[in-house]
């Protein structure tokens, strides 16, 4: 059910939700946390409540001091430099009648007085005794003590009586701690000690963290906020305007989404954006050069097919020997132009699908360029007695980024056309030097009729031929895949007339790996 939920919203929801949850458990553990400091801070202070009142019995016993108010008044003069850290110890007979306040020790001292409102003291002077009497009026809560008087009936009949008996009391200023037990004399219960501290401390160190809690929880509430107002600002609407952009085009829409601002980002959402438009632009370059490469082909294909309908419907009306053989040698000829074009087309889509996983390398022209034309002088020599030979200017650096079989493929493509245009016994020489820039450059002459358009870059386009003496013997592919391969390699061809004598030079340029 979460991860259905997850699934469902966006990436701000789920950056939110998740924050929320977040939050959630934290403030659990922070309630839980908060309800666990306090019991132990109060027991902290408990245990130092025992530890007085431990001593103070163990006082009680070796002194064998009653508990009646002229014998604690006494111990509580005595001994009232040991409760001078606590707010108030009180004492009560084991009938729960007060016997003995610090609330009402002077810590001058001059004066002791129990919860009666005229008090009486009698104060040993080191030069003289005498009696003084001395009014005094005493506030010690009447409220509190009947509490106290209340817990200590219900403590002198619990189960827990014997062993000291801690509880707090909250008012609107004040969160005071009273921690009392029961004096035991000869297995006999003579009266109990009650210590009551104000706690205020507890309080505000609970305070303190609520506190800090709150200014945390509110200070990453704040970041979290800036957090997602950067998030969705500068990143998840770039995505969706690219989702949008990229749904545009799926859709064929005419109305696309500029994503040029992104472009110009240097982060990674910057990246994303040029190399999402620059395959989008290489995929509608494909297509466009796919649907064009169609209607050429489709435009080639409709002469051959008009001329074999035309052939077959005149050799079926001829009755005459050297007219049906004259039409019949027109019909093979269509159709092996129709079997070479779509056989170059076939070859064209399945070196596109292949070089889409070919990986580029640093490759060397020298022992390339030198297979292929051992290949073509084993074949031609003896064929046509044409020579293929090849020089270069001394450099031994020959090296490029490229594929070694498209080299090949461009060479040997190059060759072949310099083949069809020279004559017997002819030579046909390959060059390959460095020029000033440091490029690579291979020149491929022939003696063959040269160039005779005035611009040559049109050789290069798909199905151009100009061999009026050997229409329909090839395709017209052969230069241009050439011309496909070195822009793959980000090379130039150049196609020249030759200065110093008559023939081609086809000039390709590449850049130094």
């Amino acid at each position: 059910m979460f991860n259905y939920l997850l699934k469902n919203l966006s990436i701000l929801k789920k950056f939110l939700f998740i924050n929320l949850i977040f939050f959630s458990i934290l403030g659990l553990f922070t309630f839980l946390y908060l309800k666990i400091v306090q019991p132990n801070l109060i027991k902290n202070k408990s245990s130092n409540h025992i530890k007085i009142i431990n001593n103070t019995i163990d006082n009680l016993e070796r002194l064998e001091i009653q508990f009646n108010e002229e014998d604690i008044r006494k111990f509580l003069f005595s001994t009232r430099f040991i409760f001078q850290s606590l707010d108030r110890v009180i004492f009560f007979d084991n009938q729960l009648d007060l016997v003995g306040d610090t609330d009402t020790l002077d810590l001058d001292p001059r004066s002791f007085s129990s919860r009666l409102d005229i008090v009486e003291l009698e104060v040993l002077n080191e030069e003289k005794s005498k009696e003084i009497t001395e009014k005094k009026n005493i506030n010690i809560g009447n409220d509190n003590l009947v509490s106290l008087q209340d817990i200590l009936f219900n403590y002198a009949g619990s189960k827990n009586f014997g062993i000291p008996f801690t509880f707090t009391q909250e008012e609107f200023n004040n969160f005071k701690l009273t921690t009392i037990k029961n004096v035991f004399r000869n297995d006999v219960n003579i009266g109990y000690v009650a210590i009551t501290e104000n706690a205020n401390d507890i309080r505000a160190a609970i305070d303190e963290r609520k506190t800090f809690v709150i200014r945390t929880a509110f200070a990453v509430g704040i970041v979290i906020l800036i957090f997602s107002f950067v998030l969705n600002r500068y990143f998840l609407k770039p995505i969706q305007n690219l989702v949008a952009y990229t749904n545009k085009i799926k859709n064929k829409e005419h109305k696309k989404i500029n994503i040029d601002n992104l472009k110009v980002r240097n982060d990674e959402l910057g990246l994303l954006s040029k190399s999402l438009d620059d395959m989008t632009l290489e995929l509608q370059k494909r297509i466009s050069h796919a649907e064009n490469f169609s209607t050429d082909l489709v435009h080639e294909i409709r002469n051959p097919l008009a001329s074999l309908k035309s052939a077959s419907e005149i050799l079926s009306e001829t009755k005459e020997t050297d007219e049906r053989l004259k039409l019949i040698n027109i019909l093979s000829h269509d159709v092996q132009r129709i079997e070479r074009l779509i056989t170059d087309y076939s070859q064209i889509l399945k070196d596109e699908v292949a070089l889409s996983k070919e990986k580029f390398r640093k490759i060397d022209l020298i022992p390339i360029i030198k297979s292929v034309v051992d290949d073509y002088n084993n074949i031609y020599q003896s064929k046509r007695g044409i020579t293929i030979s090849f020089s270069n200017d001394g450099n031994k650096n020959y090296q490029i980024n490229g594929i070694e079989n498209r080299i090949e493929q461009i060479i040997a493509n190059l060759l072949d056309n310099a083949i069809s245009f020279s004559e017997d016994n002819k030579t046909i020489d390959i060059k390959i030097s460095q020029n000033s820039k440091k490029q690579i450059i291979i020149n491929i002459f022939d003696e063959g009729p040269g160039f005779k358009e005035k611009d040559t870059s049109k050789i290069f386009k798909r199905f151009y031929s100009n061999r009026p003496d050997k229409f329909g013997q090839h395709s017209g592919l052969g230069l241009n895949i050439v011309k496909n391969l070195t822009d793959l390699h980000n090379a130039s061809i150049n196609a020249l007339n030759r200065t110093d004598k008559r023939g081609a030079n086809l000039e390709i340029i590449f850049s130094r790996a």
